[in-house]
């Protein structure tokens, strides 16, 4: 039993820390981007916004988060698995946040070991700094040396193992389905611009007014996902910098409408399905991209659920007590383990590393619980807004794909076909599935050239 309990204790350990042990955190809030394109620039300044919390008011965990955010490239990948990896995060304990924030905890299981050599000294004799052997001060009293046997640890450990890989695990699951939520966003709003502007039919619409429906739908679609971080996000930390992105990037009237709203995720997407319906195309292809925008909805609802419903709160509690419980008392089954060392004092060092670990790991897995305010969701923002408004400036063959010779064919047989339909004896021939597709291609050309 006493294997068991150990190992299980150490699978503990290295199952939740993993890899993630081994990242130190950057100060970054995502990757820096700059915009150029502009779109619907308003001069307006955004009205001030009284900062709920002063900086003194909120604790080191929360002002730490935003320093978690990290965005990996190349180079940081080639840095994150580097032979130094190891003597590099050593070297960074002491500025850790996850340390300095579980301080008091290891500090109180460490006094609690220093007391009882302490006590045990003056009860039971000491050594001292030449080796002699000393009586105690209360030695003649009927006081005993404190100290428990090792084994209700060894068959508790198995139990306080599985209740931290679960808290963790589960808080990492979390963690995890919120990046994909974000991941869903960025692919498909790059997804809605781009059949946005393929499916756009150009036919007879002046240049400058496409421009204005492409780029309407484009910050529609900008004005969600930046409206779904500032929902996701404490007010006090986001609140002035989303007003003053809106009132720059969109419309005022459109802005101060979005602002105004109870939801305002909801209220930015019925703007985005207002910019789709307006576009001129296809029902079926203005569905499919409608298709792409009730997906936003999706990832809206399943953060909303993660960011209101924490892990039960019977089990996190139950879990912080057992683990301070546990570390509190383990001092006492210890003591006679480290009988070799001086006076015992061996047990203090032993006791902080071990409660530095499973600490940490209650720590690591309260931070991972609620997700967002740990992702970089500003720096997804601001790639998703240069990557849509970039998609909206190309325009067909605008890069010579299409040969002159090939436009020229496509013109001619434009002539022949009375420029807007068909003739009426190929119209008769509908009913032939191959003649429909062929048709539908030509039209398709036909309003492209």
């Amino acid at each position: 039993m006493k294997f068991h309990g150990q190992h299980a204790l150490i699978l503990a350990v290295a199952s939740s820390l993993g890899a993630n042990a081994f990242i130190a955190p950057t100060p970054s809030t995502g990757l820096v981007v700059t915009s150029t394109t502009s779109l619907g620039v308003t001069t307006k300044e955004p009205p001030a916004v009284a900062s709920t919390y002063s900086s003194t008011e909120i604790a080191y965990g929360e002002e730490s988060r935003k320093y978690r955010r990290t965005v990996y490239t190349h180079d940081d990948w080639v840095k994150h698995r580097a032979p130094d990896r190891f003597i590099r995060n050593i070297k960074s304990i002491f500025s850790s946040g996850v340390y300095k924030n579980i301080a008091n905890e290891v500090l109180t299981t460490v006094t609690i070991a220093t007391t009882i050599c302490a006590f045990n000294m003056m009860v039971g004799g000491y050594t001292d700094f030449n080796g002699e052997q000393q009586t105690g001060i209360l030695a003649d009293s009927i006081l005993p040396i404190l100290g428990l046997p090792l084994a209700p640890f060894t068959l508790s450990s198995p139990s306080l193992g599985l209740l931290l890989v679960f808290r963790t695990n589960t808080s990492y699951q979390r963690w995890d389905e919120a990046r994909k939520n974000w991941g869903m966003n960025i692919n498909h709003t790059r997804d809605l611009v781009r059949m946005a502007s393929a499916y756009y039919d150009r036919e007879g619409v002046p240049e400058s007014v496409v421009k204005t429906d492409l780029d309407r739908v484009a910050l529609a679609t900008w004005a969600f996902v930046r409206a779904m971080k500032r929902h996701l996000s404490p007010e006090w930390e986001d609140e002035e910098a989303f007003q003053k992105e809106l009132y720059e990037k969109l419309p005022e009237k459109q802005a101060e409408m979005i602002i105004k709203a109870k939801h305002r995720p909801n209220r930015a997407l019925q703007d985005l399905s207002f910019a789709i319906e307006a576009l001129p195309m296809n029902f079926i292809r203005k569905n499919e991209i409608h298709r792409a925008a009730t997906i936003f909805e999706d990832n809206l609802g399943s953060s909303e659920r993660l960011l209101s419903s924490p892990v039960p709160l019977f089990y996190s509690r139950h879990t912080a007590r057992f683990t301070f419980i546990w570390l509190s008392m383990l001092p006492f089954g210890l003591y006679g383990q480290f009988s070799d060392t001086w006076n015992h004092f061996g047990m203090i060092p032993a006791i902080a590393a071990i409660s530095l670990a499973l600490f940490g790991i209650e720590e690591l897995a309260t931070q991972l619980e609620e997700p967002f305010t740990i992702l970089p969701m500003q720096g997804f923002c601001d790639k998703i807004y240069n990557w849509i408004t970039e998609i909206v400036s190309w325009e067909p063959n605008d890069n010579g794909m299409f040969t002159d010779e090939y436009i020229a064919e496509v013109k001619a047989l434009k002539d022949s076909r009375q420029v807007n339909g068909f003739s009426k004896p190929e119209e008769t021939m509908l009913e032939d599935s191959a003649q429909l597709n062929r048709q539908s291609r030509l039209r398709s050309l036909l309003k492209r050239f």
